[in-house]
């Protein structure tokens, strides 16, 4: 790499650093007097974030969606900041942006190959996603989305689930002694709170409902040999220590309404027309790959240069 685009890139870095910590300050400093000030957010069916003007920067607008897609690249904790409240960091940093992009465009920094480079790779991602969206979203209707629940929902219903308590204990003699205490009488989840070495041990073992294969093998045979209300003879041993386990219940497994598996069914739609549309584009497109140094793959290798 040449001093000149090194020294690009590092300029570059900064830039995104230091306009990323000043938004930051901002926001701190920002929110404890903004919280109490600020009007509620405007709904979504009141304003169009890509029709709705925030600022201009001479006769360059700076548009509402603009500053979504920033909040969106923002480290997680502040996503979490309700947009109101970061919207005056955000325009700020957004006027700041249009100013610098504004005087770049007048200097020589436009005729760099590394720019324009970065400006290409800029574009095909925005026109890749942008195409995507579109052709893909047209794809996922309901009558889609219903038919793959009904093929998933058929599959998830009619298995076994069980419900049932565990005391976890370090040896098996104190998993044998849970058992004689257990068939003198004492109360399973009791013990289970006194004696269960596990995390389950203040809910008194309890596990809830759980499907076949959603514990360790060991653990889910012995259950699934019990009859409800019957807990192990023997302890069971596994990874995590030795068991005594209680069957509460069994019931046959119902798949989830539709309403909970829609943004599941719909994201695996997704993953799956895009991975079809993919192989459909490179069928008809001439690629070519090279090794990390751009040389062609299987090619006899450059040698080294010899010491000096």
């Amino acid at each position: 790499m040449s001093a000149k685009r090194s020294s690009f890139f590092r300029s570059y870095r900064l830039l995104t650093a230091l306009l990323g910590s000043a938004l930051a300050l901002t926001v701190l400093a920002s929110a404890p007097s903004m919280a109490q000030t600020t009007a509620p957010a405007p709904s979504a069916q009141q304003i169009d974030p890509n029709a709705t003007v925030v600022a201009k920067v001479g006769d360059t607008p700076v548009y509402l969606v603009d500053l979504l897609q920033m909040m969106d690249e923002l480290p997680a904790q502040y996503r979490q900041v309700p947009f109101q409240q970061i919207y005056p960091a955000l325009l700020e940093r957004a006027v700041d942006t249009k100013l610098l992009a504004a005087a770049a465009r007048k200097s020589d920094i436009v005729k760099d190959e590394a720019v324009q480079r970065r400006i290409q790779s800029a574009e095909d991602r925005v026109l890749s996603q942008a195409w995507l969206n579109t052709s893909i979203a047209a794809q996922i209707t309901d009558d889609l989305i219903e038919e793959r629940y009904a093929s998933v929902s058929a599959e998830q219903a009619g298995g076994e689930e069980m419900n049932a308590r565990h005391i976890l204990l370090e040896t098996e003699a104190d998993a044998k002694q849970v058992i004689e205490d257990l068939q003198a009488g004492a109360d399973f989840a009791e013990l289970a709170k006194e004696r269960s070495t596990g995390p389950s041990a203040v809910e008194g073992g309890d596990l809830g409902w759980f499907a076949k294969g959603q514990m360790v093998p060991a653990f889910e045979a012995a259950t699934l040999a019990l009859e409800p209300g019957k807990f192990t003879e023997e302890p069971v041993q596994t990874q995590f220590g030795w068991h005594v386990i209680l069957l509460e219940d069994k019931r046959t497994a119902e798949a989830p309404p539709l309403d909970q598996m829609r943004d599941q069914i719909t994201a695996n739609l997704t993953r799956e027309l895009i991975e079809q549309k993919l192989a459909e584009l490179r069928k008809d497109a001439d690629i070519q790959t090279f090794n990390l140094d751009g040389t062609v793959p299987n090619a006899t290798p450059v040698p080294a240069p010899a010491p000096e």
